[in-house]
């Protein structure tokens, strides 16, 4: 097995899991279905494009460095009225997301379109860019592995002098171990269909913060 890595990072980040109507929450971590749609327009598929290939992938995440929830409103206007909606996003997170597979070639058409996307790539909302680096390349390892050996990513002045708790959501086989409505079956706008995922999560300590470098 291998794994893309992919960098999530940017002044503001948002994924919206369950929300409705004119109020937009966003979850702790990336979806799937987000990230899923990320790779969907960085290779150019339309929203009714089949995703099967894309959403089977085993996908992991590891947060790196926990954002601060904020609050926006926003003013929506239309001919005869005018309504606030309330959205909330996450500042100044960082993520170390990967996708899983056997096919290595496949990933590597993947890591491809990241760095050359058809379409414009954002965290979760349009109004929500990713900075560079995105695509962190393959990892000739397992999902877990890989986001467990992958040095930390949190800006500089955010790593104190301890090993970092870092925590870890995957894709599991078994929902009695917890789940997430996110995994995408269709973005159509016409029948747009999400159902449930297993998902484990588990916490490490990230040894390879190297506490001397802050000294530097």
């Amino acid at each position: 097995m291998s794994t893309l890595l992919l960098r999530l990072a940017a002044p503001l980040q948002s994924y919206g899991g369950e929300s409705k109507y004119d109020v937009r929450m966003t979850g702790k971590e990336p979806t799937k279905s987000a990230m899923v749609g990320l790779l969907a327009a960085a290779r150019g598929r339309k929203r009714e494009e089949p995703l099967e290939d894309l959403s089977r992938l085993r996908f992991g995440v590891r947060v790196d460095q926990e954002g601060t929830l904020i609050r926006d409103l926003h003013t929506a206007r239309t001919e005869k009225t005018a309504y606030l909606t309330t959205r909330y996003y996450l500042s100044d997170a960082v993520f170390l997301a990967g996708f899983e597979s056997g096919d290595e070639d496949f990933l590597a058409t993947l890591d491809t379109a990241l760095h050359h996307p058809v379409y414009p790539l954002f965290l979760g909302r349009r109004a929500c860019p990713p900075t560079l680096p995105l695509s962190l390349g393959i990892r000739p390892l397992p999902l877990e592995e890989a986001l467990r050996n992958e040095p930390w990513l949190a800006a500089k002045f955010r790593q104190g002098k301890c090993d970092p708790m870092l925590r870890i959501m995957m894709d599991s086989p078994d929902m009695s171990r917890g789940r997430a409505h996110d995994y995408p079956i269709s973005f159509s706008s016409r029948c747009r269909q999400i159902t449930f995922r297993g998902v484990q999560t588990g916490e490490y300590v990230n040894k390879s913060h190297d506490p001397m470098a802050d000294q530097e």
